[in-house]
């Protein structure tokens, strides 16, 4: 997998669904999921570039994948 940083959007929701399948992300908080991005082994971004409006973008993704 590429390197990844807080724009791949669609590629941080899918390494989410693969990393962690039993989670819900409907249920999860930001700073839940500030974390888990932040853990990825392929995630190569500031973490104090995240906001509020990105995270919820990688969320709402990631819900759709989970579907």
């Amino acid at each position: 997998m590429n390197k990844l940083d807080w724009l791949d959007i669609n590629d941080i929701a899918i390494e989410l669904y693969d990393s962690f399948p039993d989670v819900d992300p409907q249920w999860i908080s930001f700073p839940d999921l500030h974390k888990k991005i932040c853990d990825l082994d392929c995630f190569i971004g500031d973490p104090d570039k995240s906001n509020e409006q990105i995270l919820e973008a990688i969320q709402m993704t990631w819900i759709e994948e989970y579907k």
